[in-house]
């Protein structure tokens, strides 16, 4: 059996897994590591060439070597500019650590990567037209059309958490003002909550986050939320209004048979898929006159940019 090597390089971690060629279900992982994410970019080679050497060792000879890694990803391989390794930039990936392993690596997006793996073996299975979008601390995208992965004309598709949603909204690292990733990410939930707790309200979110409204994260709005308490279901229910918003703007662009939502907070989808859904229908055009995409959030949680990772170097773009 053939086996592919794939490596997700995150914010804190990088995650590698090796599969079979052909992985039909998530289980098939054999073989997987993970080591801190150095800002430095050689410490950064040095840290993917030990992993695919440690990988190799441990599952046997593989037969491909690919690489997710977050921010502007060119055709070559080459890193251009990254929100969460901010130190890295016009990084050569796939010529660099290529020449260190002496064999040829594959760079893509992480969330590209994590769109292939969740439409190859994931929530998406099945569609020939799916959009991932990841809601972690920002907005990542992956974008398959017509049964083949779309990366676009240089490598950069699916940046869809810098689509402006609101020009006088709040500034975005990016430069920019009101992007989309400001409202409907993990940083943009809690956010919304800071706001709702001004004048001692949302008091058991508040409580849930130690008493300091300036340490409210979206984990402490979800926690109140299971209880049940209101103010935190009004928060959840703001924040997917903000989420439904730019999965129409999606809509119209791209026309999708699926959506697939991953990130941290596919942890909590019992508590957004009802809102999202409702708002969706609401903010559509002429929802009434057409076939709704489906909702499905993540499969293969933490995996999906290291199997995606994997099988991008034997994918037709």
């Amino acid at each position: 059996m053939t086996r592919r090597l794939g490596i997700d390089v995150g914010g804190t971690k990088c995650l590698g897994v090796v599969v079979d060629d052909g992985v039909e279900e998530p289980d098939d992982i054999v073989a997987q590591a993970r080591q801190p994410t150095p800002y430095d970019p050689d410490e950064l080679l040095d840290v993917l060439s030990e992993m695919v050497h440690g990988l190799t060792i441990e599952a046997g000879a593989v037969e491909t070597v690919g690489v997710g890694a977050p921010g502007l990803i060119t055709l070559e391989g080459v890193l251009r500019s990254s929100p969460n390794v901010p130190d890295v930039v016009d990084l050569d990936i796939a010529t660099r650590l290529g020449e260190r392993l002496g064999r040829p690596v594959t760079v893509g997006n992480d969330a590209t990567c994590a769109a292939l793996a969740e439409w190859r073996v994931g929530a998406g299975r099945g569609h020939d037209d799916v959009l991932m979008v990841t809601l972690g601390t920002g907005i990542g995208g992956g974008v398959v059309s017509g049964g083949r992965l779309v990366v676009g004309s240089n490598g950069f598709a699916g940046e869809f958490g810098h689509m402006v949603v609101d020009p006088n909204g709040p500034p975005c690292p990016c430069g920019r003002r009101g992007c989309w990733e400001r409202y409907a990410s993990g940083s943009g939930l809690a956010q919304l909550a800071r706001t709702a707790a001004v004048g001692g309200r949302l008091r058991r979110v508040v409580q849930v986050a130690g008493g300091d409204v300036t340490l409210l994260r979206g984990e402490h709005v979800q926690a109140a939320a299971e209880e049940g308490d209101e103010g935190a279901l009004a928060v959840i229910d703001e924040f997917a209004r903000w989420v439904a918003l730019g999965l129409v703007n999606l809509t119209n662009a791209f026309d999708p048979a699926i959506f697939v939502l991953g990130g941290g907070l596919a942890e909590g989808s019992h508590l957004y898929l009802e809102p999202i859904e409702r708002w969706f229908s609401e903010l559509l055009y002429a929802p009434e006159h057409r076939p709704h995409p489906a909702l499905s959030f993540a499969t293969l949680g933490e995996h999906a940019g290291a199997i995606g990772a994997a099988l991008l170097p034997t994918t037709r773009f």
